[in-house]
């Protein structure tokens, strides 16, 4: 069974650090795009962080830039986002995303991403204490 399940959200002081897990099972993240997002109660989805495992290509919002990091870890089989000073703001519930294939362009995968109004999994919460 293919699955994703995030994880390592938790309270965190401005200034602080976190960061979020993505655990892929049953698949290895080889050739894929990968992203995180999230969405607070009666807001939209934001896309907040993309890759292209292919060619390295990255996507952040402009929230997030210089303060957070996605990446995955050499085995492949986990998708992280490190998150550096965060703020208040930042508090809302993130979700991974993973899509095979090698034609991706960052930017557009993750905003058609965010529009998607399929399922999604249960996210993590990550919050920041004001």
């Amino acid at each position: 069974q293919l699955q994703l399940v995030e994880s390592g959200g938790g309270s965190v002081q401005p200034g602080g650090s976190l960061r979020l897990s993505c655990a892929a099972s049953g698949f290895t993240l080889d050739y894929y795009a990968i992203g995180w997002f999230r969405q607070s109660p009666g807001k939209e989805r934001e896309g907040v962080a993309c890759f292209n495992t292919n060619d390295g290509s990255t996507y952040y919002a402009d929230a997030v830039k210089g303060r957070f990091t996605i990446s995955r870890d050499n085995a492949k089989t986990a998708v992280y986002l490190q998150m550096n000073s965060p703020k208040p703001e930042d508090t809302e519930v993130y979700y991974c995303a993973v899509e095979e294939g090698s034609h991706f362009v960052v930017e557009e995968t993750c905003a058609m991403w965010a529009e998607y109004t399929g399922s999604w999994g249960q996210g993590t919460q990550g919050a920041v204490a004001t």
